[in-house]
């Protein structure tokens, strides 16, 4: 009996210690992030999150296709420009099939060094190559069998 209580007592320490690695895991990463300016005043466009650190970065909104002011392009482009007004990189997000009145969600995470801004504009054609995007955040339900799978291969 003693040596089942020392065992669940290591395996508690286990699990406490994964747990608190992954908050400062997380905490220190998200505070590395800082938030990027926007040069363009596109209405249709909101953007809610814009942040960057040294070598990656990230951009979550929305796209409304409203019956006031319709999206007549193919493209979303967003251009990602350097502190020294360098283009990083472009992303277009296909507009195409959204229908007037309708809302798309769009997030990107992509690798590009020291972003300072970025820019929004429609476009017809895909003119210049696109930057490569990074997998998305992780969800709590991965996250979890991803730590169960680890264990198990440590087990």
């Amino acid at each position: 009996m003693s040596r089942m209580k020392t065992f669940l007592i290591y395996v508690l320490i286990l699990v406490g210690f994964i747990i608190f690695s992954e908050f400062l895991i997380n905490v220190s990463l998200n505070s590395s992030y800082h938030q990027i300016g926007r040069k363009d005043n596109l209405d249709q466009v909101t953007v809610y999150q814009a942040e960057a650190t040294k070598v990656n970065a990230r951009i979550k909104g929305t796209i409304t296709n409203d019956a006031e002011n319709p999206i007549n392009k193919k493209y979303v482009r967003i251009d990602i420009y350097s502190e020294r007004d360098v283009n990083v990189g472009t992303k277009y997000i296909d507009v195409e099939n959204l229908e007037v009145g309708s809302k798309e969600e769009f997030a990107l995470y992509f690798k590009a060094e020291d972003v300072g801004y970025y820019e929004v504009s429609y476009a017809d054609e895909k003119t210049t190559e696109e930057l490569d995007l990074l997998p998305g955040d992780l969800t709590r339900s991965q996250i979890v069998v991803a730590t169960l799978l680890t264990m198990l291969i440590f087990w």
